[in-house]
């Protein structure tokens, strides 16, 4: 059954979740943190960055514990941002204390 939802523009949401190695150091997570909303100051086309560290009672979220979700304008915005030298610095930043990540994209509908 299609559903009657159309999407209501063309922003694209993408949602990002990591879950870090044990001995990541909470300092480390935090400069990765600021880091990663720094991007949106330094990317065009990013409509905001906005996330922090899950605090869900239900037990849910399998090991992932901290959940970003960034706006792009549109598809083109995605597409610039993934190779872009500053998103590719913050991943290769990221490395290093990685466990997991979790990512899914979606166009917002009404």
């Amino acid at each position: 059954m299609k559903s009657k939802n159309k999407t209501s523009n063309n922003i694209i949401r993408h949602v990002v979740c990591f879950k870090f190695k044990k001995n990541a150091k909470g300092t480390d997570i935090d400069n990765l943190i600021k880091s990663f909303f720094s991007l949106q100051h330094k990317i065009p086309d990013i409509i905001s960055i906005e996330g922090g560290k899950n605090n869900s009672p239900e037990n849910l979220n399998k090991g992932l514990t901290h959940c970003f979700l960034i706006t792009f304008k549109d598809e083109k915005a995605r597409t610039n941002y993934l190779p872009h030298p500053e998103h590719q610095a913050f991943v290769d930043s990221l490395k290093p204390i990685l466990k997991d990540a979790f990512v899914i994209d979606y166009n917002p509908i009404s």
